[in-house]
């Protein structure tokens, strides 16, 4: 039955138009379809933007026209249908209703009602760092993260960063593979390796989590903290390149030669941030004199010169590349 509905305006306003509908709706009640599915099927239907608002449970969910379900507010304009316990489904079309718009708000309410009886799956209690689990997830839909993030206390509209750590920082964690996990709006100071995500509504933190992973990946002993916002072209790189091909690279292979000498490396990652030789002997505690033979010999194995921007951005970049190497595990 739903494959034979393509938009509402493309029906007549007659018996068998209506029959057509409720088929529609009794068939998603029928599988028990999610609430993401039943705002998002609505939406197609109807063709234009559609919600389901139930504050009680942390719902917000709209859908624009058949697209991917989010988290919004009721529309001033939107034609509203209440339910018990203030739950509320809309309709916002642009123009005039179409016939058989009452119809469809009607059926729209009678599916969320017994819908969000049916979905409602047995959440953790409040703070159990399972539900910080189902936040992060990127294959739960925006109903269960709602209703998490509510259980958490925190709005699915608020700012909102996930930390990507090697010990504890406060805030809300959980800790996922050999990682640590914290939802907070702020960035906390530590002693130990950290990638902060984007700041974004809540209801995207699994978008901000991907990023902290990301940004952990970058950080090394000597740039503990890494920000996702700053990594810019290095953070699509760490989605299209793997270990191999890191190591594959030239420039990853002559750092990886150099590796073997004491303090290279941390004197190359100076020179880089410092842009000078005399900067990054200030910044390893060393006199610069004793620095520019192992600046020669560094420039020996990459085989350009670290004196101008463009072999020192290459060099960065090659340093880059291979703590994404290094960290691949994280």
């Amino acid at each position: 039955m739903r494959g034979l509905l393509l938009r509402l305006s493309g029906l007549d306003a007659d018996a068998e138009s209506a029959v057509r509908v409720i088929g529609f709706f009794d068939r998603l009640i029928t599988e028990r379809a999610s609430l993401d599915t039943l705002v998002r099927s609505t939406s197609e239907l109807a063709g234009c933007p559609v919600g389901l608002h139930a504050p009680g449970q942390g719902l917000s969910l709209r859908a624009d026209a058949g697209g991917a379900v989010t988290a919004g507010p009721v529309p001033a304009r939107a034609a509203v249908r209440p339910l018990e316990g203030g739950v509320q489904v809309w309709v916002a079309r642009e123009g005039a209703a179409v016939p058989l718009d009452d119809m469809l708000l009607e059926r729209f309410a009678i599916a969320a009602a017994v819908l969000l009886e049916h979905s409602s799956v047995p959440l953790p209690e409040l703070g159990d760092p399972a539900l910080i689990e189902l936040v992060l997830s990127e294959s739960v839909g925006t109903a269960e993260r709602s209703r998490a993030l509510h259980l958490l206390g925190i709005a699915a509209t608020a700012p909102l960063r996930v930390l990507a750590s090697t010990v504890d920082v406060p805030g809300r964690s959980v800790v996922l593979g050999n990682v640590r996990a914290t939802l907070t709006a702020d960035v906390p100071e530590t002693r130990g390796r950290l990638g902060v995500g984007p700041l974004l509504p809540a209801m995207d933190a699994a978008k901000s989590w991907q990023g902290a992973r990301t940004a952990l990946r970058y950080t090394s002993d000597g740039e503990p903290v890494v920000w996702w916002e700053k990594l810019g072209s290095l953070g699509l790189l760490a989605e299209r390149l793997t270990p191999a091909d890191v190591s594959a690279l030239p420039d990853v292979a002559a750092l990886d030669r150099l590796a073997g000498e004491p303090g290279m490396i941390a004197m190359l990652d100076a020179v880089c941030a410092t842009g000078s030789l005399r900067k990054a002997a200030t910044v390893l505690h060393r006199h610069h004199s004793t620095m520019t033979a192992r600046l020669a010999r560094a420039e020996s194995v990459l085989g350009f010169g670290l004196d101008e921007a463009h072999g020192r951005f290459r060099l960065h970049l090659a340093l880059m590349l291979r703590r994404l190497r290094e960290n691949a595990s994280d």
